[in-house]
């Protein structure tokens, strides 16, 4: 299908997810902005014909004229992994305004394409801000937050993002627009073809590559924990309970009557505060973790003791299943190390690409081993082509990958 060319902005670019998307619909990018030089650098490989600025603030009043203006504007401050001031913060939240700015230096922008994080819609004061700004530049605007992620489009991550959508109102038809707002409706994202927005166990495979190096491969340490962690879900027929699993609070070899009165510290949680002094939900949390230590006391002490589990670090002591009963190993299933703890799910879909380093871990059949997705892996995860050239830092491209918009 041909499309009819048009140009286009990309602002708080990345590494260009908007770029390539726009680009296989016919558009022409006239400049993008990135501050982060590695990411910037990325763009550059991939686009060398576009002419990247660096910091908006300081090029927002030079941009050449442009028909669509699109961009993953910062999420830090509405982002769970931010301070969440939204457009409290000084820095960042107010790069909202910027393009505002932009926008009115620029009446001949017909389209308005933004992206953010999930969290952006949970405070009403945020979109009501947003939607004022835009109707009062002459767009129409999506009348709620649309809420959209991939795996509604069969592929195979959870990564819920908000969009805000403008069109200039000279360019569409107030009397088709249900009280001045685009819809969802009228996007036609819901005539999906069957089976598109659904996924199964196994979906997620889809995204490996073959002959994968073993730089990838977990270090040997990190598969005995893994190895461990399999030994006792398959010794204590681990049911799936939605409760973590958290050694520190089991009370391990210690009698119920000394549980009760002993603190935190004692029970090697590391806080001097006695069980019964928590707040109410982390008492149940210990209480399963205590009664589900009774339950299977032979073999978790006999285990505990073998593998020294008390001495390992905190988060090596924690186990998170939510591979459901389908599944009763790791190298059945999707693996996380996390900050609070191990954590292992179906392999219906992929955990959302975050900057962190929380790698999503898979059991490779081929080299018999537990491995991290690649960089590549990620970009599939993400959308990117094939021939999508990334810099030789697996850390800065797990990086880039985790803050870029899905293609």
């Amino acid at each position: 299908m041909q499309h009819k060319k048009f140009t286009f902005v990309d602002l708080f670019a990345g590494i260009g997810g908007f770029h390539q998307a726009l680009e296989s619909l016919g558009g022409v990018c006239v400049t993008a902005s990135e501050i982060n030089e590695s990411a910037k650098e990325t763009y550059k490989l991939n686009f060398p014909d576009t002419p990247v600025v660096g910091d908006i603030n300081e090029a927002w009043d030079k941009l050449p004229k442009f028909d669509v203006l699109c961009g993953g504007f910062p999420c830090q401050p509405f982002s769970k992994a931010g301070n969440q001031q939204g457009f409290d913060d000084e820095k960042r939240g107010n790069f909202f305004y910027r393009i505002i700015d932009i926008l009115k230096e620029h009446p001949e922008c017909k389209f308005i394409i933004l992206e953010n994080v999930r969290n952006l819609s949970d405070k009403s004061e945020n979109w009501d801000i947003i939607q004022s700004e835009l109707r009062q530049l002459n767009f129409y605007v999506t009348e709620e937050p649309l809420i959209l992620s991939p795996s509604q489009f069969g592929i195979p991550q959870i990564r819920e993002s908000v969009y805000i959508l403008g069109i200039r109102k000279d360019i569409r038809d107030a009397k088709k627009l249900k009280n001045g707002y685009i819809h969802l409706e009228e996007l036609e994202l819901t005539d999906l073809p069957p089976g598109l927005g659904s996924l199964n166990n196994g979906d997620a495979w889809k995204i490996l590559e073959q002959n994968i190096h073993d730089k990838y491969n977990l270090s040997k340490e990190e598969v005995q924990i893994l190895n461990i962690w399999d030994e006792f879900r398959q010794g204590t027929n681990f049911e799936p309970s939605g409760v973590p699993i958290w050694l520190d609070y089991m009370g391990i070899g210690i009698s119920d009557k000394k549980y009760k009165e002993l603190t935190l510290y004692q029970v090697r949680a590391k806080k001097d505060m006695r069980i019964d002094e928590l707040p109410k939900w982390k008492q149940r949390f210990a209480q399963k973790n205590r009664e589900f230590y009774k339950k299977h006391k032979l073999f978790i002490d006999k285990w505990s003791k073998q593998h020294n589990m008390m001495k390992r670090i905190s988060t090596h002591k924690k186990f998170e299943w939510n591979g459901g009963d389908e599944f009763s190993s790791l190298k059945e299933v999707i693996v996380q190390f996390r900050h609070s703890g191990i954590r292992a799910k179906k392999p219906t879909y992929f955990p959302t690409l975050v900057a962190i380093n929380n790698t999503p871990i898979i059991w490779d059949e081929n080299k018999e081993t537990y491995r991290y997705i690649t960089p590549r892996e990620a970009a599939n995860l993400q959308s990117f082509k094939k021939d999508f050239i990334f810099l030789d830092n697996d850390s800065q491209t797990y990086k880039q990958l985790g803050n870029a918009v899905n293609v």
